[in-house]
Parts: C-alpha cells; structure tokens; sequence
C-alpha cells in the first residue's frame, strides 16, 4: 500500500538539468529542489530517470561544460537518499506523447501513483492530465505547494 500523507510527484529531468545550470540563483527550480529537501512533498525518482539525467548532461558538450560532474553526482546521491524508488519497469511503454521518449515519464508517474508530473516539456504539458496525475509547469507546482 503506498502511503498517500504527502503529496506524490515526479520531476522531468529538465528540471534537474536547469536546477544545475542555475543552482547559484534564487529562481523556481531552485525554490522546487529546496522544497524537495524541506519535505513539502515526496519525489518519485526511477533508475530510468537518473540514468536519462546523467546521459543527458555527460553526452551533450555544452551541457557538460557548464556542469561539474561533482555536481551531477551530488544531485544524483541526494535523490537516491530523498527520492522514492519507483520499481524498473520493462518492455515497451503505451504511447501518451508525440514524443515517444517521454512516455515512460507518463508510465512511471501512473505505477508510483504520482498526483504531479512536473515539467518544462511542451509535449507532456499538452496533456494536462491522464488518470489522476496532472503534468504541471514548474512555476504552477511551486504555487500548488504554498497552499499545501
């Protein structure tokens, strides 16, 4: 039984990206990681995820300048400490997105019973919503939290 006290949510890895990118500033990815550790919801983290995350910024050049991989590891460690592991899931992904390398985002937010996906991706944000999880801007989800 999966304990629904605190609020559920997963974040698309560009969140993580630009929280790196711009860690150092007092913006609104900076405010949702603080609120991560602060405890004001549970993040649902998965391998897949993670693995995405540290592809994305060790493989793209411009990315990899601007990040210190100290950096990326740091980020990763926390989030196996804080995050909520969502079980691997297998095989081919139903299709939810006109992009079919964010459909396991949608997957995994419905196995881990996620009442958010948090995202700057057009092609999630477009569909707002599918079962109980609904697929939020940052700048939406951190007003939701203040009134949590």
């Amino acid at each position: 039984m999966i304990n629904k006290k605190y609020m559920r949510v997963i974040f698309d890895t560009n969140i993580f990206v630009s929280y790196l990118l711009t860690k150092e500033d007092k913006n609104t990815i900076v405010s949702l990681v603080e609120n991560i550790f602060a405890g004001k919801f549970k993040l649902l983290i998965t391998e897949d995820l993670l693995e995405e995350l540290r592809k994305k910024i060790t493989h793209k050049r411009y990315l990899a300048k601007m990040i210190k991989i100290g950096d990326l590891k740091d980020v990763l460690m926390s989030l196996h400490e804080i995050g909520e592991q969502i079980p691997k899931i297998t095989g081919k992904f139903p299709s939810f997105t006109r992009d079919p390398k964010d459909d396991y985002l949608i997957v995994y937010a419905l196995v881990g019973q996620a009442d958010y996906l948090v995202t700057g991706d057009k092609d999630l944000l477009i569909l707002k919503k599918i079962d109980q999880v609904k697929i939020v801007l940052p700048r939406q989800f951190l007003k939701i939290i203040k009134h949590f």
